[in-house]
C-alpha cells in the first residue's frame, strides 16, 4: 500500500500585518500565522503575539514587547482594531 502525505490547510488567521496610530503617526508592520506573529515598530521594538479564533468568526489578537507593554484587539471581516495600555487606538489590516 502506498501512503501519501495529505496537505492540510490551516484555518489559522495570519498574513502580513500593518497597523497605524493616527495620533502619533507610528506604524507596526510584520507577518505571522496563528500562534506566532512578529511585528516591528518604527523605533525597532519587536512585538510578539498570537491570534485566537472565536466562535463568531472574530479573531482576538494579543501582542507584547520586551518592555512589558501590551496591545490587544479584535478583527472582523472589515479590519482590525487594537488598543494599547495607554488607550491609543491602532487601526490596520491584514494582507
Amino acid at each position: 500500500m502506498i501512503y501519501r502525505n495529505k496537505r492540510q490547510q490551516t484555518k489559522d488567521p495570519g498574513g502580513f500585518f500593518t497597523f497605524e496610530d493616527k495620533s502619533s503617526n507610528t506604524r507596526l508592520t510584520g507577518f505571522g500565522h496563528g500562534e506566532y506573529i512578529l511585528l516591528r515598530d518604527q523605533l525597532g521594538n519587536v512585538w510578539k503575539g498570537c491570534a485566537e479564533r472565536g466562535d463568531d468568526d472574530r479573531v482576538r489578537y494579543t501582542f507584547r514587547d520586551s518592555g512589558g507593554h501590551m496591545v490587544t484587539g479584535v478583527a472582523d471581516g472589515y479590519g482590525l482594531v487594537l488598543r494599547d495600555d495607554k488607550g491609543k487606538i491602532w487601526r490596520g489590516f491584514i494582507d
